[in-house]
C-alpha cells in the first residue's frame, strides 16, 4: 500500500498493520490502550489517515477531537410505548428509530442518536443495563437515566383460553418472538433456559420488531402467545401471564441532555398530562424517572 498516493480518507486494520509492519494483534493492543487515532463504525475499526500520519511522524495523538461528529437528533434502541407517546405528544423534535436494545447501543456509539433506550438483563447479577454500557461507554460523555420499571410476561388471547401459565407451556403453541438483540428477546431466552428449553423447541410463527408487533401477532391469531408488556396487553383487551419485572433505562449524551429537544421531552414528563398517561400503563412504575442509574 502506498499511503502517499492513496486518496482514501480512512485506512483499514489490515492496511495500517501493513503500513506499520506489525501484526494486527499488536494494532488491536494499541487501539485498546488508546495509543493510536482510530474510530469505530458499524462494528469495524477505521483509521483516519491524516491523523494517523501525524501520529507516525510525531508520535503524538492529535490534540482535541478533530473528527468530532454531531449526533443525529434521534432516540434509538428498544421500543417503549410510553416513551414513544411522550416524544410525539411533547413535540420535542426528536426522531425515533426503535430496533432493539443492542442495536440502539450500536447506533449511539456511532453518533447516530442522542439517546438510546434499553432493558438488558444481566442474569448472573439479576440486574439491568449497567453491565452493557459500562464496558462500551466508560470513557464517554454519557449518563444512564431511569425511565420506568415494566412488567414483562406473555401476551395471550383474551381470557387465556390455552390455560398458559408460563414459558414451559409454549412448545405446544404458536409463538411470536422478538428479534435477536432486543431486550425482550434476551429475557425470553433466559426464561426458556430456566425451563430447559431452546428456541428450536418452539413453533415460531413470526419475529416482531416492536412491542406493538407482538400485540398484533396475538390479536390476529398469528400466535397464541408472545413475550411482551402487561401495559399493551391490557390496552388491547388481551390476556397476560406475568414473568419478570424489568428496568427500562435511557442512555443519553450529556451534551444532548442540555439541548432544547431533550429538555423539552424531560420537562413534559413532569406535566399532569404525562403522569396521567403513565398511570394508564398497567405494570409501569415511573417514580424514579430521570434518576441517574450510571454515570460515565
Amino acid at each position: 500500500m502506498n499511503a502517499r498516493t492513496d486518496t482514501t480518507e480512512f485506512l483499514t486494520t489490515k492496511e495500517v498493520a501493513e503500513l506499520l509492519r506489525i501484526k494486527e494483534r499488536k494494532l488491536y493492543d494499541l487501539v485498546s490502550a488508546q495509543e493510536i487515532p482510530c474510530v469505530k463504525a458499524t462494528g469495524k475499526l477505521l483509521f483516519p489517515k491524516t491523523e494517523l500520519m501525524h501520529w507516525i511522524r510525531t508520535g503524538e495523538m492529535p490534540q482535541g477531537d478533530t473528527r468530532k461528529v454531531e449526533r443525529l437528533n434521534v432516540v434509538a434502541g428498544s421500543h417503549d410505548p410510553l416513551l414513544e407517546w411522550a416524544i410525539r405528544e411533547s413535540a420535542c423534535g426528536l426522531a425515533m428509530q426503535f430496533d432493539g436494545s443492542l442495536s440502539g447501543l450500536d447506533c449511539f456509539e456511532n453518533h447516530l442518536s442522542v439517546a438510546s433506550g434499553l432493558h438488558v438483563l444481566n442474569p448472573n447479577a439479576k440486574a439491568w443495563n449497567t453491565h452493557v454500557v459500562q464496558s462500551r461507554f466508560a470513557g464517554s460523555n454519557v449518563v444512564l437515566l431511569s425511565w420506568a420499571t415494566r412488567q414483562q410476561g406473555l401476551i395471550v388471547a383474551k381470557g387465556n383460553p390455552g390455560n398458559i401459565s408460563g414459558v414451559g407451556d409454549l412448545p405446544r403453541l404458536k409463538v411470536a418472538t422478538r428479534q435477536a438483540g432486543a431486550g425482550g428477546m434476551i429475557l425470553f431466552e433466559h426464561l426458556l433456559q430456566q425451563q430447559g428449553l431452546e428456541l428450536n423447541d418452539l413453533n415460531i410463527t413470526q419475529t416482531c420488531r416492536t412491542e406493538n408487533d407482538t400485540v398484533a401477532a396475538v390479536a390476529s391469531g398469528t400466535a397464541d402467545a408472545a413475550p411482551g408488556l402487561q401495559a399493551l396487553a391490557g390496552q388491547f383487551g388481551l390476556g397476560f401471564v406475568p414473568t419478570w419485572q424489568e428496568q427500562f433505562d435511557v442512555l443519553v449524551c450529556r451534551k444532548a441532555w442540555f439541548d432544547a429537544p431533550f429538555q423539552t421531552l424531560m420537562k413534559f414528563t413532569q406535566t399532569s398530562l404525562f403522569k396521567e398517561k403513565a398511570r394508564q400503563f398497567e405494570g409501569y412504575n415511573t417514580t424514579a424517572l430521570g434518576t441517574v442509574v450510571w454515570n460515565a
